[in-house]
């Protein structure tokens, strides 16, 4: 079947479907690459993907392209579910004999729900769809495909769960479909060099961090590896592909947790004298870090979300703030940038915790940082435990743009005061004198880097402008239920 691999256009620059652990629109334009789509994408024979926030494809056009297609293979997302169903049953207006399947963690969770949200959804594909999309691509029928779910007069047949790949050195190279179908010139990630390509070299994540979606709903926690010598190979073909990249990311969901493999893949890097940057935890050891930087590494992300130990507990991250501060000690003293994320709103948040953590990002001072507000998925430890306490407000997880609300009712802070901390956060982060000369000395001496400055700092102000209305509105609501009271 002629099939369509689909990011759909959800929202206005909204980052929150192949790719994306936390979909939302950014305060910043940031777009990663729609990788899940990718494998599958070179498997199918004349299929395309199509990544439409960041190639700025309209819904209209969408439209017009799908009609082209047998299959459709739609990314969606929990905020973007409803205008990706409306989207579907557009397309099976325009072309009803057209067959399309839904993907991803919110389906995967949630997969009766989804296939009775809409008739226009013929199948949804449960975790690692690679092959159940490719086979019925192929031909074979929805009995024959494991993994799959789907209406039979009206009764939900679940499938039998596909097994978790373990040959990953089988699929396809992703970079090898962003030459086929993309622009990687539209790619921007603020603390990325632009432009960029990215790609994984492992699936799973063993940790068990309660808030994080892909380990607990897509890939599972299992750790699974492409052997190094085959990671190589799509490094040595992306350099050919794309001479004008200046930064190839590892996006895996933890690249350095083990430390053999690192030293492993580093010596074989080396060579190949090419800038990469990667995902860490804080165990990282010095060792580690440094084969890292010699083979190339330039930029860490790294998920601190608190500076408050108890919080850290509650989440089940699996670290404390003091390894936190000897990891970026390490870091600093090799030359590594650090971009750390830290999020607000978190089991156990309070005006208290939050301050701690502000006062510790600005103590390990990160390059870059992103502040998060806590939502909690469908499918995640944290979503189950905050609706078993009735505290979630599952209809409120972004604006009518994509962005990020607390949703939440936490006893120890107010949602109004979660996005108040948001902004304070960023404020006093960045505000600081060494900061702002830090950013000035890019933007003096670099003119793309100015362009790209003056862009970020535009949007981020609007987004400041549109939080601060929230803020106001939900101190006016606290207003008026005290004066009812």
């Amino acid at each position: 079947m002629k099939t369509l691999l689909l990011n759909p256009p959800s929202f206005e620059n909204f980052d929150g479907g192949a790719s994306s652990r936390w979909p939302a629109t950014r305060e910043i334009a940031s777009f990663w690459y729609p990788v899940w789509l990718a494998y599958p994408a070179g498997m199918i024979p004349d299929s395309r993907l199509l990544d439409a926030p960041p190639h700025g494809v309209s819904m209209k056009e969408t439209l017009e392209i799908a009609k082209d297609y047998d299959f459709v293979v739609v990314f969606t997302s929990t905020p973007g579910i409803h205008n990706d169903i409306r989207m579907a049953e557009m397309m099976k207006a325009n072309r009803p004999d057209q067959k399309i399947t839904f993907v991803g963690p919110h389906v995967t969770v949630k997969p009766e729900e989804t296939l009775r949200a809409s008739q226009a959804i013929d199948f949804v594909c449960r975790k690692e769809f690679d092959f159940s999309v490719t086979e019925f691509a192929a031909g074979k029928s929805l009995k024959e495909i494991g993994g799959v779910s789907y209406l039979e007069d009206d009764k939900v047949v679940h499938n039998p769960d596909r097994p978790p790949l373990h040959n990953l050195d089988e699929l396809p190279f992703a970079s090898e479909i962003y030459a086929r179908d993309m622009d990687i010139t539209k790619y921007n990630v603020p603390f990325l060099l632009h432009p960029y390509i990215a790609f994984y070299t492992e699936r799973g994540c063993p940790a068990l961090c309660t808030f994080c979606l892909w380990p607990q709903t897509m890939s599972g926690h299992p750790w699974r590896t492409r052997s190094s010598d085959n990671v190589v190979e799509e490094v040595k073909r992306a350099l050919k592909l794309f001479p004008n990249v200046k930064e190839i990311f590892f996006d895996d969901d933890t690249f350095a947790w083990r430390k053999s493999r690192v030293l492993e893949i580093c010596e074989k890097f080396k060579p190949l004298k090419f800038t990469w940057s990667c995902t860490s935890r804080v165990h990282t050891d010095y060792e580690t870090l440094k084969a890292m930087k010699e083979a190339g590494c330039r930029l860490l992300i790294v998920g601190f979300e608190s500076g408050d130990d108890q919080i850290l507990k509650n989440i089940k991250k699996g670290t404390t703030v003091e390894m936190a501060r000897n990891f970026m000690k390490n870091c600093k003293k090799l030359g590594l940038v650090v971009h750390g994320d830290f999020i607000l709103g978190l089991p156990g948040e309070t005006s208290e915790t939050v301050e701690k953590t502000i006062k510790f990002a600005k103590e390990i001072d990160c390059e870059t940082i992103q502040v998060s507000i806590a939502h909690a998925y469908p499918g995640t430890e944290m979503y189950d435990e905050w609706k078993e306490k009735g505290i979630l407000i599952e209809n409120e997880m972004t604006d009518e743009e994509g962005h990020q609300l607390p949703h939440a009712e936490l006893p120890g802070i107010s949602r109004g005061e979660i996005m108040h901390q948001v902004e304070r956060f960023y404020d006093e982060y960045y505000f600081r004198p060494r900061v702002v000369a830090r950013i000035v000395s890019k933007a003096i001496f670099n003119s793309d880097e100015r362009s790209r400055l003056y862009k970020e700092a535009k949007q981020f102000l609007q987004l400041r402008s549109k939080r601060k209305e929230f803020v106001k509105a939900q101190q006016a609501q606290v207003s008026t239920s005290h004066k009812g009271v």
